[in-house]
């Protein structure tokens, strides 16, 4: 059997890890999480490994927003979870505000 070999851009998607985050924040904290995401998302932008991050607010409700989030690899991911602006931010500002939080790992089909 004949084995094709992937172009290089298809194993380095195959590498990469996308993340889908949704945050649904109490209505009394949305004002605060708004102010705490062009930080959250430049220092994200930032990073060695982060290929995007995109921040979106749910047309139907003004609480909920979606994060879409790529990364180079494993590594590049496990190093925005463990960086001081992820930690200060993310985990000590905006889970608080949170009614729910899921965080999907996702792999692009087509």
């Amino acid at each position: 059997m004949k084995r094709v070999l992937r172009p290089n851009t298809e194993r380095k998607r195959i590498m990469q890890k996308e993340i889908i985050a949704i945050w649904k924040v109490r209505a009394s904290e949305t004002e605060r999480v708004l102010g705490l995401l062009p930080a959250l998302a430049a220092q994200t932008m930032n990073e060695e490994g982060n290929i995007f991050y995109s921040v979106y607010r749910s047309e139907t409700d003004p609480n909920e927003f979606i994060l879409h989030e790529c990364y180079a690899d494993e590594h590049a991911a496990d190093s925005h979870r463990k960086s001081d602006h992820y930690q200060n931010i993310v985990v000590a500002e905006i889970i608080p505000c949170l009614e729910s939080r899921t965080v999907t790992v996702v792999r692009k089909l087509l």
